[in-house]
């Protein structure tokens, strides 16, 4: 009997759950991966019990669409009609893997503290040994025995199964990077996750990530996942503690092609008097969802996002958050910034819970949207959810489309039409590229959304 063929006959999952029968054969062909790759998989007994758990959870309820309300903008059942074929774990050349390190953020040199990953396997890492107080930078080379802070954090994000993208990440991870930062540590240069793809036959990709930034630390990550050449399919899930008083800048940049569906979902836990502040850049033509699941575990922590989406053509880019303000006396801010052309679509969906015991928050978001196309879409749905008194919160979203006078008074002094609309774009978004530290990242990825506008000019 085939796993599809168990599912419609309402066999039960690990967790007790009854397992529902697939509706699409994206859903079944998933099931059917995690079978036949189940063996393969790292990680010792207690991780394949999570697997299991997982994708039994996933059967029950299959991709998330319209009708599940965090995703009723994003209907990944609608987008994913069929589930591409894992990659085979092929390793680049020396030469090939210099390149795309070289390539991954043109302007700004990672060869110096990086983690290489290539369609979802370990290529090569560089420096990450002086800096992490871990024997590997690799999640598969030591999942199968890991020390005792990582097996209770992977266990802890996978045993939630109730977000299937999560839960299919769980079943199907097969690599990622782990890093350990010792209390103190003031680390200067950024420490480079790419994870870049091949050129062959489309292909699907999981990772899971697991940084732990100790007591008083302070660490940049950059994260890249470079313009696939084929069709990808990728889930990927960064877990990061962040101890009292540590500060984290995390650099997140997806470059989407079209027919690629990128799933991103960052887990946070901040300690005490910590400083978080991650920025996101996605730009391109496929469908990109970024998810971002931020807890306030200590008091007088500060969480700083900036976001900058760049849709054209047929793209739909989605950044959704919650933001959980357990604890009082935490900061939060939000600024996510959106251009778009052509067809494109973005989503904004950001949730502020503050706690009954969360007293003196301090809470807001923004979203603006730029529409260079009478046929481009922009959702923004935020949210807050507040039982405390004493707190500070707003929120706030616009959509426009370039004013008119500002493009006349530009080229009334002799700028051309499509210069003068490029400044005044790149000027829009540029309000959250500045958040993105260090000034070498901040400066390529300005250079990349100056190419992006000219490009679309």
């Amino acid at each position: 009997m085939s796993v599809a063929q168990k599912i419609e006959s309402g066999a039960t999952g690990r967790s007790g759950a009854s397992v529902q029968a697939l509706k699409t054969k994206a859903e079944t062909a998933l099931v059917e991966a995690f079978t036949a790759a189940e063996a393969s998989l790292p990680g010792g007994a207690w991780l394949r019990a999570l697997r299991k758990d997982a994708i039994g959870a996933f059967t029950g309820r299959g991709l998330p669409h319209r009708r599940v309300e965090e995703w009723k903008y994003t209907d990944v059942r609608a987008f994913m009609r069929e589930a591409f074929p894992q990659t085979p774990g092929v390793v680049p050349d020396a030469k090939t893997a210099s390149a795309l390190i070289e390539a991954a953020l043109p302007g700004a040199d990672l060869s110096g503290t990086h983690a290489l990953f290539f369609d979802g396997t370990a290529v090569s890492e560089a420096g990450i040994s002086a800096v992490s107080e871990i024997e590997s930078a690799f999640l598969a080379r030591i999942i199968d025995h890991p020390p005792a802070w990582l097996q209770e954090e992977v266990a802890e994000v996978s045993g939630h199964v109730n977000e299937a993208t999560q839960a299919l990440n769980t079943a199907l991870f097969t690599d990622g990077a782990v890093l350990d930062i010792a209390e103190g540590r003031e680390i200067e240069a950024p420490i480079a996750l790419i994870f870049a793809s091949g050129r062959d036959a489309a292909g699907s990709v999981a990772t899971r990530n697991v940084i732990r930034v100790a007591k008083n630390a302070k660490v940049t990550i950059v994260e890249v996942h470079p313009a696939p050449d084929a069709p990808r399919q990728v889930n990927t899930l960064t877990q990061l503690i962040v101890g009292d008083g540590a500060e984290v800048v995390h650099v997140k940049l997806v470059a989407s092609r079209e027919g690629s569906i990128h799933l991103g979902r960052t887990v946070a836990r901040l300690g005490a008097e910590a400083n978080y502040r991650p920025f996101q850049m996605v730009l391109g033509d496929g469908v990109v969802r970024n998810d971002l699941a931020v807890t306030f575990r200590g008091e007088h922590t500060t969480f700083d996002l900036g976001s900058a989406l760049l849709g054209n053509a047929g793209a739909h880019h989605d950044i959704t958050m919650v933001v959980d303000h357990a604890v009082p006396n935490c900061t939060s801010r939000e600024l996510v910034k959106t251009v778009l052309r052509d067809r494109a679509r973005a989503v904004f969906q950001g949730k502020v819970i503050v706690r009954p015991d969360a007293q003196k928050t301090d809470g807001k978001q923004m979203a603006q949207a730029l529409m260079l196309s009478p046929d481009t879409e922009f959702n923004s749905k935020p949210e807050l959810e507040i039982y405390a008194d004493d707190v500070v919160c707003g929120h706030g979203s616009t959509s426009a489309e370039i004013d008119p006078e500002l493009v006349f008074y530009l080229q009334s002094r002799g700028i051309p039409l499509a210069e003068a609309q490029a400044m005044l774009v790149e000027s829009f978004v540029g309000e959250a590229i500045d958040k993105a530290e260090p000034e070498a990242v901040q400066d390529a990825l300005r250079a990349l959304a100056r190419g992006w506008l000219q490009s679309q000019a």
